[in-house]
């Protein structure tokens, strides 16, 4: 009994190490990955009104999604349109990276696109998500009904047999 107690002793140092170890390294590990998140953030001009225009365009396609919940057909519309949006995203980075001067104080469209990437594509794909998990609830609640409706036809057919 005394050689388990001890085993067990040694696993639990073992794991609580681990587990130090590990939030240790995530701590530092984070760190550059939030100040270069800061960096990025303190560069952008949020005044710019095609900046502020594309954040209302992403707040007014959120509501649009969220108030649509129930109709489907539309949802899949607004699904399309979305993952569309991500699609074209290189395209649209390489028109825009060409063309800034004429509506930007600066040029925020590098080859590699990630400031595309980050305010254009990655809402859009958070509202796909959004969409996608609606969806899969509905088509939940679809087949329950569907069941709840088999189990009392299944039922009225044995009463009228009995009868």
């Amino acid at each position: 009994m005394e050689e388990i107690r001890s085993a067990m002793e040694q696993q639990m140092d073992l794991m609580a190490d681990l587990v130090q170890k590990l939030s240790g390294e995530l701590r530092t590990g984070l760190q550059p990955a939030y100040a270069n998140f800061i960096g990025f953030f303190h560069a952008i001009d949020w005044k710019e009104p095609w900046i502020m225009g594309l954040m209302a365009f992403h707040a007014l396609f959120l509501m649009v999604t969220l108030l649509s919940r129930r109709h489907l057909n539309f949802h899949m519309f607004l699904f399309l349109f979305a993952l569309g949006g991500v699609y074209f995203a290189e395209s649209l980075n390489r028109l825009l990276r060409k063309n800034w001067k004429s509506f930007s104080t600066q040029n925020y469209f590098d080859p590699h696109g990630v400031f595309l990437s980050v305010l254009w594509s990655g809402p859009l794909l958070v509202i796909a998500m959004i969409i996608l998990i609606n969806t899969l609830f509905s088509l939940c609640y679809l087949i329950v009904k569907w069941k709840r409706a088999e189990l009392r036809h299944r039922a009225r057919l044995a009463r009228t047999k009995q009868e």
